[in-house]
Formats: structure tokens, C-alpha cells, sequence
């Protein structure tokens, strides 16, 4: 009976740090789908900026905000700078994805490993999966790593 009482906390510790590793990973991968989204819709304004400017001459002066001070140049200086921030924010968007995927499948072999299973309503899965698609997915943790539901 000692040696089961022993192994037993051991055995409950584990879980619990499966537990706590798997709820780490789900809020980085939130954090992630919360990052992109927001790098989005910034490259869709600076889209829109180089859509509206584009077109107009480039010696018309126009303002600009750099670092909370407007500044007054010309639209031929600030196009390729529009531009070249639009690409920078593309890059960082491919990386952050790249890593989102890498997190989601290291979390896809932490749930396989330790037959992790999360509940979810019967009707309310599609909205809650396209809910998690946005990184806004709540669920409960069950299976061999879970305390009690």
C-alpha cells in the first residue's frame, strides 16, 4: 500500500504536467493565430495605401506618420517606403505561419502521445472549430493527462 500511495502523486504530477505543457501549447498557437491576424489586416490598410497613392503624381506632397510625428513628403518617397514596410509585414506573416504550423503539429503528437481528447458540444463543433481556426477555441482537457471532468 506504501509503494502505491508513493507512486500514485508521482504518477498525478505527470499528468498534471502534461496537462499544463498541452494548455502552454494551446495558448502560444492562440497567440500565434492572434498575431497573424492582426499583421493581416495591417497589410490589408497598407494595401489600400498603395491602391489610393499609387495612381497620383509622384511629386504631390502628401503626410506621413514616422514614430507619432507627421512628417510632410512627396508621394514618390512615400510609395517605396509603403511598399517595402507591405513586404516586411508579408515576410514576418510566412514565419509566424510556418510557426504556427510547427506548433500545431508538435501539439497534434503531445495529444497523440498522451491519447489527449478534447470535448466539445455535438452540434456547437463546426462553429467551435472555425471558432479555433480564429484562435478563439475554448475546451476542456480529457483523457489519460486530464485531472477530472
Amino acid at each position: 500500500m506504501g509503494d502505491y500511495e508513493v507512486d500514485k502523486p508521482l504518477e498525478m504530477m505527470n499528468e498534471q504536467a502534461v496537462a499544463g505543457k498541452w494548455s502552454v501549447m494551446r495558448s502560444d498557437i492562440n497567440q500565434l493565430y492572434t498575431k497573424i491576424n492582426e499583421l493581416e489586416q495591417e497589410l490589408n490598410e497598407h494595401t489600400l495605401v498603395i491602391n489610393a497613392i499609387q495612381p497620383l503624381d509622384s511629386a504631390r506632397r502628401c503626410f506621413r506618420m514616422i514614430g507619432g510625428v507627421l512628417v510632410e513628403r512627396t508621394m514618390g518617397e512615400v510609395l517605396p517606403a509603403v511598399q517595402r514596410n507591405r513586404e516586411g509585414l508579408q515576410e514576418v506573416i510566412n514565419r509566424l505561419t510556418e510557426a504556427l504550423e510547427k506548433k500545431k503539429k508538435e501539439l497534434t503528437e503531445l495529444e497523440a502521445k498522451y491519447k489527449i481528447k478534447v470535448r466539445r458540444g455535438g452540434d456547437e463543433y463546426s462553429s467551435r472549430n472555425e471558432a479555433r481556426k480564429q484562435g478563439a477555441s475554448q475546451g476542456v482537457l480529457v483523457g489519460a493527462a486530464a485531472s477530472s471532468t
